[in-house]
């Protein structure tokens, strides 16, 4: 029995399957009334929906929940929490008509600089994976559709419709796909969106490479890839490339250029059919009754946005453990800067969320002060980064009075625009050291969507919270996390260097002359620091709590391991302090053996657990083959090399409490075809090479000690580093026979 997608396919005209390929409108797909084809409605949506209420680009969005963005959502560690979002959204969408949410966005934070990383949950692409493996579970658990976004490199606002990124095939595998690959492959996202940029010289949307050749055939993806708002160049080759839909529409043109490719033979009709294939059945997905859950309202998804952003917020420093605040020890607290009255909760852009609600940080603080402490407010500063001095003296004087100083700083980011810089605005670092200068208890609570530069200040106050872009919820989960209802249990996502220059992708960011060069390879974030011993302002995964954790026994259920078997790993966490906690167990692996360079460590699990006081708990981890593996462009396959493996597990990149070897042996490894032109040192590891250089060394070396270094393969590197046919030759008598020579064993 015909399913109804083939049903639909062999009924449409050529004309209507070209119409199908692209946009109705500016959030719709083309409806076939005559076929009963439904449109599909999509909308904007990596923390919140922006479904907008007219056929607008960016106008009046209908009211839905702002959740706390990636950057925020990335650094909570929790993907039971992502999930759970994800639900909600679902749930929203469901409520709002919405087919398709376009997120989550996933694109590596190459540099602090990119405007949009706020949308983007992390720098390491197996955190990344992990939690969009759980949003969009969460997502598609309501029968509504998720959207991967950007694949691929895009990793900069700068010319961001025609900048070419140019990067080496081991890096575009371990790096910049490798998130997309663990979602693809765990959660099966219903649809991918292409970037606007091309990636080594050939556009996203018609790259055939990253679309159909890694995507299609070598991940499983079944569902649509489309494209960007207004990202195709050329129609036709993005439908033989695999493009299904190119958003937004009408675009009459482009399906004039696709019939007309038909007829003139460019286009074979099979490859329209398997394009337009994929599309309906996302539509036939989307099309199916659903069970509208209507047991939760709007105030139930602001209270999960609360948990989110409590969970997100990042203690960076706690120096004489101010935090947290007692209101009943405390007479006075002053309440410093604008974005405490005026909170800055989300980015600009195609993300920004019209919210239901938004929780106010000094109301929030007022709240839970009550009466029981004299707390103040002066703004500080101008949001625009202009001196104001009238604002600045108010401010310093009100801090100087009082007990406590709370000062809310923050930088705004969005869409389109890169940062130039990683530094507070100059009114705000003037106010943080103005008032630091009179007030030995100082908070900095910061807002950004990315890291934040603070040599200026930093050992000028003794506590930093970063609340990131906490949604409409954030201002109550700050006010929490400062007095202590809530114990912060957020770690980075990102490392945030001392200056931007210590930043790996420095050099080469955002680019020039029509391309961004990766030249930082494999080397972004952690894998960076710590490969070029840098220390930075905060590492990768630190946190800290109000309580403490200890780390003992860690132990792998085996030793020694072939390359088809997994470990598992256990660990015990112990809260050691005062009060509960949730601690992020984070577990790296070191290559103590490989061939190629590769990162002192690899994030390759982790756990958030909660522990009451005195608690312990067991820990386990399972690590499979593909997490040993680097990726062998010259084999063109994942692989790993015989040799041991160092297994370290700690609180954060840089706070590693315990480590074990074991040793990893490769049972099966094809070799990388050689020729002529390999070097000696290479050939040494065939049979075929170790029995030509014995022959040579038997038959056509005189001197004795050469000789002998050939027969021992006790070569120096002047021999080993030679190809191959040039060593045979220069011990040859000449080309006549070094060609006989190279017949008879190559």
């Amino acid at each position: 029995m015909e399913n109804r997608v083939d049903v639909w396919l062999e009924k449409l005209t050529l004309k209507e399957k070209a119409r199908l390929c692209a946009g109705a409108d500016l959030w719709s797909t083309i409806a076939v009334e005559r076929l009963g084809i439904p449109s599909l409605f999509m909308a904007d949506g990596p923390n919140g929906i922006r479904k907008e209420q007219n056929d607008v680009l960016l106008g009046g969005a209908a009211p839905a929940t702002c959740f706390p963005t990636a950057s925020a959502l990335g650094s909570s560690w929790n993907t039971g929490l992502l999930h759970e979002i994800g639900r909600a959204l679902g749930k929203e969408c469901n409520r709002l008509g919405v087919d398709l949410l376009l997120g989550p966005g996933i694109n590596m934070k190459r540099s602090p600089l990119c405007g949009r990383n706020f949308e983007y949950y992390s720098e390491d692409p197996f955190l990344s994976g992990e939690l969009g493996a759980a949003f969009v579970t969460g997502v598609q658990s309501q029968k509504v559709g998720a959207t991967l976004k950007h694949y691929a490199c895009n990793n900069t606002e700068f010319e961001r419709m025609t900048i070419n990124s140019e990067v080496d095939e081991r890096t575009l595998r371990e790096i910049y796909l490798a998130a997309f690959e663990r979602i693809v492959k765990k959660a099966n996202p219903w649809a991918i969106m292409s970037a606007y940029n091309k990636v080594n010289g050939t556009y996203v949307s018609e790259n055939n490479y990253l679309l159909n050749d890694i995507l299609r055939n070598e991940w499983g993806f079944q569902g649509i890839v489309m494209s960007d708002w207004l990202a195709v160049n050329d129609r036709v080759n993005s439908v033989e490339a695999g493009l299904n839909l190119e958003m937004p529409g009408p675009a009459d043109s482009s399906c004039e250029q696709i019939i007309e490719a038909v007829h003139a033979g460019r286009l074979d009709v099979s490859t329209l059919d398997n394009v337009v294939r994929n599309l309906l059945s996302v539509i036939e997905s989307v099309s199916e009754p659903r069970k509208m859950d209507d047991e939760w309202n709007f105030d139930d998804h602001h209270l999960l946005a609360q948990q989110a952003a409590e969970e997100c917020i990042v203690l960076l420093k706690n120096d004489r453990q101010i935090l947290p605040l007692d209101p009943k020890q405390i007479a006075s607290i002053a309440v410093v800067g604008k974005f405490a009255l005026s909170p800055l909760y989300q980015g600009e852009g195609s993300a920004k969320v019209n919210p239901t609600r938004l929780d106010v940080p000094l109301e929030e603080l007022r709240n839970i002060v009550g009466s029981g402490s004299d707390l103040q407010f002066a703004q500080g500063y101008l949001e625009e980064d202009e001196p104001n001095e009238e604002l600045l003296i108010a401010a310093v004087s009100l801090a100087k009075e009082a007990e406590v100083a709370l000062l809310f700083v923050g930088i705004p980011q969005g869409e389109a625009c890169d940062r130039t810089h990683i530094d507070l605005p100059a009114n705000q670092i003037n106010l943080i050291k103005a008032v630091a200068a009179v007030q030995s208890n100082c908070v900095v609570i910061i807002n950004a969507g990315s890291a934040v530069g603070m040599d200026a200040w930093i050992e000028a106050v003794p506590v930093v919270v970063d609340a990131w872009m906490p949604g409409q919820a954030g201002g109550g989960a700050v006010a929490k996390i400062l007095f202590g209802l809530t114990n912060p249990s957020g770690k980075l996502s990102e490392t945030f260097p001392v200056k931007l220059s210590d930043n790996p992708s420095y050099l080469n960011f955002p680019g020039e002359n029509g391309k961004t060069l990766y030249g930082e390879g494999l080397f972004i974030g952690y894998r960076y620091y710590d490969k070029k011993e840098i220390e930075p302002l905060f590492p990768f995964g630190h946190g800290l709590s109000y309580t403490s954790f200890e780390y003992t026994n860690l132990t792998c259920d085996r030793k020694q391991l072939k390359d088809s078997d997994p470990l598992t790993v256990t660990i015990d966490i112990t809260n050691t302090g005062d009060c509960p906690g949730m601690e992020i167990v984070q577990l790296y692996i070191h290559d103590q053996a490989c061939r190629w360079v590769r990162p002192e460590k690899e994030l390759k699990s982790f756990a958030k657990v909660a522990l009451d006081t005195g608690v312990t708990k067991t820990v386990s981890f399972v690590l499979n083959p593909r997490d040993f593996c680097y990726y062998d462009s010259a084999l063109k396959m994942w692989t790993t090399d015989t040799g041991y493996f160092t297994i370290m597990v700690g609180s954060s990149s840089r706070d590693i409490r315990l480590s074990v070897d074991m040793y990893m042996e490769i049972t099966c490894k094809p070799m990388v075809p050689m020729n002529e032109n390999h070097p000696i040192k290479d050939w040494l590891n065939t049979k075929t090479g170790r029995d030509a250089i014995q022959y040579i060394g038997e038959h056509h070396v005189k001197d004795q000690k050469l000789k002998n270094d050939i027969l021992n393969h006790n070569m120096n590197a002047f021999y080993l580093q030679m190809p191959i046919y040039k060593f045979i030759k220069l011990l040859s008598s000449g080309d006549k026979e070094a060609n006989f020579l190279m017949d008879k064993f190559f």
